[in-house]
């Protein structure tokens, strides 16, 4: 992980966050050559690269991990799941 100065962040900023979102990469910002903060890609961005059917694919996978780890009884890890990609979805 690349090193960047806040003074270098605050002059180059635009171009920094263009590098992260675009190339992936990722910085640790320093102060007085300290590391204060961790400039990094979203992981999140990989939902928008992905279809609905690729996604819900994805999801069913997780969800019968999920399952296979949940303890019985109450609301089982399937239905909490589906429940989330239902509110995510929405009548998609």
């Amino acid at each position: 992980m690349e090193k960047i100065g806040v003074r270098e962040l605050k002059a180059l900023g635009s171009e920094i966050v263009r590098r992260v979102r675009e190339d992936g990469a990722a910085y640790e910002v320093t102060y007085h050559g300290r590391v204060v903060a961790r400039l990094v890609p979203v992981q999140g961005e990989a939902r928008d690269s992905m279809s609905d059917a690729e996604w819900e694919a994805e999801c069913d996978a997780l969800v019968d991990e999920i399952a296979k780890a949940s303890p019985a009884g109450g609301v089982s890890a399937v239905d909490l799941v589906r429940e989330q990609r239902r509110e995510f979805l929405g009548d998609c």
